[in-house]
């Protein structure tokens, strides 16, 4: 008796195993057999949303299936995010991460619907951006000394503006004004043209926000570049100072975007989608295309990207605690 249920349980693991296996392997060598679907937790337009598109294009072409894009949006990146959690870990649902949504946004909600370290295996970096601090072609400063003296001088403060709080540009000027000594008030927007808009004509006095939000009006010459809040100068503005050599050091708030997987997704998958974005950014071309939407195309191996992911996670749970924001 004890030998026949022995056999049975055997019998059921072997079968079970026997299932398993070919999903495995097809999952981990045969990779991708069918299309996968790309989870962008924001609107269609939006930078991130353009990059991700542009690497979708290139996937294809060199991984032989659709890489098809599903913009998810609400909540600051929440829902898409989390509807990339709960997906299947068979390699064939990618969260299209941001800085938000994998580091800050943990420290921001009361209460968020996924758990960013738990939920997701980082692959790769998939683009960097750099906040740089704009104001309008009729402000008066056209060096950092010279705006830090304007606004320390405004007697009823200054504005400045955000896409919504806890995002890095609302994060970014709540650092930049409290190490500069002046006042300032915080304006969300809910419509980023809007703010740009109101940037350009003077109603808001300064934003420190990402390159690629204000390329056309930099073009146009209504509004001004003052400083990078960058380590390195932007490739973009090369005639524009970073923050630390225009005097302020510690004023470093890049973004990025990276793709991670549901976590328990096979490791070869993982492996191979890095890869396959590594020869995709290392091509001119891309970079240049990259660069012209506001980006700087990049990629890193997956054991770089969860290090990376952990130490952006110790540095803006300071940043979000001193600022103050908090989303019920």
């Amino acid at each position: 008796m004890v030998k026949d249920s022995l056999w049975r349980r055997r019998a059921v693991l072997g079968v079970a195993a026997g299932c398993a296996m070919p999903r495995l392997a097809a999952a981990q060598g045969g990779w991708p057999e069918r299309p996968v679907r790309i989870v962008i937790p924001f609107g269609a337009g939006a930078s991130h949303d353009v990059l991700v598109r542009m690497l979708a294009e290139q996937l294809q072409v060199r991984l032989g299936q659709p890489f098809v894009c599903e913009n998810r949006v609400g909540a600051g990146g929440n829902i898409g995010t989390e509807a990339a959690a709960r997906a299947a870990p068979d390699g064939y649902t990618i969260n299209a991460a941001t800085i938000g949504t994998l580091t800050i946004n943990q420290f921001l909600y009361a209460k968020l619907p996924y758990d960013p370290a738990r939920d997701f295996t980082p692959a790769t970096l998939i683009w960097e951006g750099a906040n740089c601090l704009f104001v309008s072609e009729k402000n008066p400063s056209r060096t950092l000394a010279e705006f830090i003296a304007w606004a320390r001088a405004r007697p009823n403060g200054t504005t400045f503006s955000s896409a919504g709080a806890g995002t890095t540009p609302h994060l970014a000027g709540e650092l930049f004004y409290r190490k500069a000594g002046f006042r300032a008030q915080h304006v969300p927007y809910r419509e980023g043209g809007q703010r740009v808009l109101d940037l350009a004509s003077g109603t808001l006095d300064f934003a420190v926000d990402n390159v690629a939000t204000y390329t056309a009006l930099l073009g146009e010459g209504k509004v001004r570049a003052i400083a990078v809040a960058a380590a390195q100068r932007w490739p973009t503005l090369p005639e524009v100072p970073t923050m630390a050599e225009a005097g302020m050091a510690g004023m470093e708030v890049p973004t990025w975007g990276a793709f991670a997987f549901p976590a328990g997704t096979p490791p070869a998958v993982v492996a191979k989608l890095a890869e396959a974005v590594r020869q995709i950014t290392a091509d001119p071309a891309m970079q240049q295309r990259f660069l012209r939407a506001g980006g700087r195309a990049v990629s890193s191996t997956p054991e770089d990207t969860a290090a990376f992911v952990g130490r952006e996670r110790e540095r803006w749970q300071g940043v979000v605690r001193d600022s103050g924001a908090r989303i019920d």
